[in-house]
């Protein structure tokens, strides 16, 4: 799963579920997370690099809708199509602040429920987002798009060198479909798998111990997991009394410390709108398909 469609299933296919409202980032430009007390020593902690936490607030275009004339497309500007609201988006963005990309990669954001013709017709023919913009082609799917932007932009690494986590990193990221279902089963009140995959997160947290990321140092799998992790935890709290953390200290403290990545947070939105769209998509009638 890795861009979104208005008319997808949600697991066959990525879906427009998730995308439901398209509003503005808060204004103090985070949400915090439930936290609880780390388990790691400051020691353990990676340092965020500076292009990660530069202390400035980027000021975010309005969404562009069925009435917005369409940008000089192919003009030799890279830019990066996306929802402020889809989870998919979500991953390209945080790897674009990530890399410290904000004035090489222009975001343009596009309202889904009144999306304009001309990003389909000129564009990206899938009609999804997010989609990039470089070097005269349009590329889609948001792990390619994270890789891709990793790997074909200046700044720092987001994919490690030591080829044990190379492996644990692709196992992780195949890993991606079972988390989002069970997940899904949970909050639709069908607990299914749910223990055994929360649980395999928490051990995956401590395999390696040169930080608290999924990696020990944080990377490309963090920004794959963490907009999904940030609208299920306050999803299944407040309409299933879960606390995905409860009795998960690494999932806890990995949490907290993605709280601490401005390039991260600035992309965050109010949890009560995953909350609210959330019951909308799983709790009221049938989910689309194709």
């Amino acid at each position: 799963m890795a861009s979104f469609s208005v008319s997808s299933s949600l697991f066959s296919s990525p879906s427009n579920h998730f995308c439901k409202r398209n509003s503005r980032i808060s204004s103090n430009g985070t949400v915090p997370w439930f936290s609880s007390n780390s388990s790691f020593k400051p020691s353990r902690i990676a340092p965020i690099s500076a292009s990660m936490a530069t202390g400035v607030k980027e000021v975010l275009p309005p969404a562009l809708t069925s009435t917005s004339e369409p940008p000089p497309i192919f003009d030799g500007t890279t830019r990066l199509y996306i929802s402020y609201t889809c989870p998919y988006a979500q991953r390209a963005w945080i790897a674009r602040n990530c890399k410290g990309l904000q004035d090489v990669i222009k975001l343009v954001p596009i309202n889904l429920q009144d999306r304009p013709a001309w990003y389909k017709e000129k564009v990206y023919p899938p009609n999804k987002v997010p989609s990039l913009e470089h070097n005269n082609e349009v590329k889609g799917e948001s792990m390619d798009l994270i890789k891709y932007i990793d790997s074909n932009f200046n700044g720092p690494s987001l994919s490690p060198d030591d080829p044990a986590k190379k492996e644990f990193a692709e196992e992780l990221f195949s890993y991606m479909d079972s988390f989002n279902k069970a997940l899904v089963f949970l909050f639709k009140g069908e607990e299914n798998e749910a223990g055994a995959v929360l649980d395999f997160i928490e051990t995956s947290l401590t395999k390696f111990e040169d930080g608290p990321f999924f990696l020990g140092q944080f990377s490309l799998v963090d920004i794959a997991y963490a907009p999904f992790i940030e609208r299920f935890q306050p999803a299944l709290l407040e309409v299933r009394n879960y606390d995905i953390t409860a009795g998960k200290p690494n999932l806890a403290a990995w949490i907290e410390e993605m709280n601490k990545i401005e390039a991260y947070n600035q992309t965050q939105q109010d949890p009560k709108e995953y909350v609210e769209s959330y019951k909308r998509i799983f709790l009221v009638g049938p989910m689309s398909a194709n």
